[in-house]
């Protein structure tokens, strides 16, 4: 980042005025006496007073440093969080199950938005063949979104996972008797979902999903996740369609 020499100077200015007083100290030398630290601020505001827009770049300039480097962070963090979660053959899958262009999305079956947000990826299954939406289960709205995010991975042991999401989606809300009713839609042994449904890798799915989600920084559904892109709550179709050609576009 480039800075105007008056800009630079002041930024020097505050360095000095911050951190030399703090460095003497801890390496016991002798600290800037009082004289010294008012003829600093006296200068620092000399400075201001003949360039009045110097305080306000040098805020900006501070600002966009910090901005770059929580943006870096992020991308970062949505690398790192993406690649574990697309190795992952534990989760849902909607769409081409080899497709290259893939979603991520972060939902819970008693989350209304996410309920608006299926029929939307439905269409868009449809009309991106190499399409590949992982569904990462992040029950947080009470202990039936979690029965219903059990349900829905232990349909998965059933090759069910994708007429049951629908099935189940398709409810006014998750609960047990929403759950039994989406498996025998879905024509899948009940019996054998509720055993399944305790199973040490859906309880590890579960985790990941809450360990993933504070990496990220998100906290609600649906959140979606796509390339380097991280987009919180309901989209409309064409904007996910958006990110879904920017991300082709990149690869």
């Amino acid at each position: 980042m480039i800075f105007k020499p008056a800009a630079r100077l002041l930024m020097i200015f505050v360095w000095a005025l911050i951190y030399v007083p703090a460095i003497a100290a801890a390496e016991q030398s002798t600290p800037l006496d009082q004289t010294d630290e008012e003829a600093i601020r006296a200068l620092i505001l000399q400075t201001i007073r003949e360039n009045p827009d110097v305080l306000m770049e040098t805020l900006l300039a501070f600002q966009e440093e910090a901005q770059a480097v929580a943006q870096a962070e992020q991308i970062a963090a949505i690398e790192r969080v993406s690649d574990l979660l697309q190795s992952d053959t534990n989760a849902g899958v909607m769409g081409n199950p080899d497709g290259e262009l893939v979603l991520i999305e972060f939902f819970d079956y008693n989350c209304p938005y996410c309920r608006a947000a299926a029929p939307i990826l439905f269409e868009l299954i449809k009309d991106n063949p190499e399409l590949r939406i992982i569904m990462r289960e992040w029950p947080i709205l009470g202990p039936d979104s979690e029965l219903a995010a059990r349900a829905s991975l232990a349909a998965l042991k059933q090759d069910g996972f994708a007429s049951f999401h629908e099935a189940l989606m398709a409810q006014p809300r998750a609960n047990l008797v929403m759950i039994r009713r989406a498996a025998e839609q879905s024509g899948l042994d009940y019996t054998r979902l509720q055993a399944d449904m305790q199973a040490a890798d859906i309880t590890a799915h579960i985790e990941a999903s809450h360990r993933a989600a504070a990496e990220l920084g998100i906290s609600g559904t649906p959140t979606f996740l796509i390339g380097d892109t991280l987009v919180p709550g309901l989209l409309e179709k064409a904007d996910l369609q958006a990110l879904i050609e920017e991300a082709s576009n990149v690869e």
